[in-house]
């Protein structure tokens, strides 16, 4: 079936289309190439879009009726989203609204939305259940929130079927070496540190020592880009059930610390590069780990590739291929 893919040029939207392809769907990308690649996408139908255009969107739907929707489609960077929340609130709100808008004028029911772990904030017990409570400390995460609050009116009112997946942190590069994260400012813990081993960047910056935790720097729960797209696949197949939850966290329920993290990509790179100790960043929790035990029971969930050393090793060696991202 067809399946439209907004934002799907991106670094997990990409990943997506080749899960989809391989296990005979038919993707339809709608991007707008703002931070997405063209190169990344190894098949599908391209469409070069805008959420903000209404038409568009309802003409692209029109053409291809596609089954469902994976919305991938946002403004991400929490630092940013702090500084310019209008932005946030209009990308990842008001034009998430267009696109729901048309999937109701044309009779699209089902949904897939990627969410994050920032809808939690600070949390008070770890590892982080779906029913937790929300708090999020930036704007990104809060947009996140409301944008699962109205899929929840959505499914009430409308009838719409749909899944939150709420990734908590998305590494590492497909094993194949053909898609990696090219980011024009990276600021991914575990990509910006490969750069700097690269001789991208003089040193990396350690955003606080000062937290509650083993060794003073926060601690985050890292999962391979590929488990995450094979498992936009397993929700998609829920959605076709009587029952399914509306939440999923995504995560393996382990956490590493920034400067675990610097120290295993010291030791994969064989490079002694520049560490250095800067202040907290605003809105950075201390600790984020998931429970992943409902997206195990109800999704088939299963993480294959989200041991830290797989993920550095894969985001590794595809930057070590593309050091200058997909020009190369």
């Amino acid at each position: 079936m067809n399946v439209l893919v907004t934002g799907g040029a991106g670094y997990i939207g990409s990943q997506v289309v080749k899960e989809l392809l391989k296990k005979g769907f038919k993707p339809i990308i709608y991007d707008n190439l703002s931070t997405g690649h063209k190169e990344a996408l190894l098949g599908g139908e391209f469409i070069e879009g805008e959420l903000s255009d209404i038409d568009q969107i309802d003409q692209a739907i029109k053409k291809h009726k596609p089954k469902a929707v994976i919305h991938f489609a946002a403004s991400i960077e929490v630092e940013q989203s702090a500084k310019e929340p209008e932005n946030y609130f209009e990308n990842n709100l008001l034009n998430g609204l267009n696109l729901l808008k048309m999937m109701k004028k044309n009779n699209v029911s089902k949904f897939i939305f990627s969410s994050s772990a920032a809808v939690y904030g600070q949390v008070k017990k770890t590892p982080i259940d779906e029913g937790d409570p929300k708090n999020p400390l930036n704007p990104y995460g809060l947009t996140k929130l409301m944008f699962e609050q109205i899929l929840s009116t959505y499914k009430d009112a409308y009838g719409l079927k749909s899944i939150s997946l709420r990734y908590f942190n998305a590494a590492g590069a497909d094993p194949s070496g053909r898609i990696g994260q090219d980011s024009k400012k990276p600021t991914h813990l575990i990509t910006r540190t490969l750069l700097t081993a690269l001789g991208k960047y003089p040193e990396i910056e350690i955003f606080g020592t000062d937290y509650q935790t083993k060794d003073g720097t926060c601690i985050r729960d890292y999962i391979h880009v590929k488990d995450l797209a094979t498992t936009h696949i397993l929700a998609l197949k829920a959605l076709d059930k009587s029952s399914f939850n509306p939440v999923y966290n995504l995560g393996t329920g382990s956490g590493y610390s920034v400067k675990e993290v610097i120290e295993a990509a010291k030791k994969i790179t064989g490079i002694n590069f520049k560490v250095k100790n800067g202040p907290r960043r605003p809105g950075d929790p201390a600790i984020l780990v998931a429970s992943n035990k409902k997206a195990k029971k109800e999704l088939g969930f299963k993480p294959q590739f989200s041991s830290l050393e797989t993920i550095i090793e894969t985001a590794w060696q595809w930057h070590k291929k593309h050091p200058e991202g997909y020009k190369n």
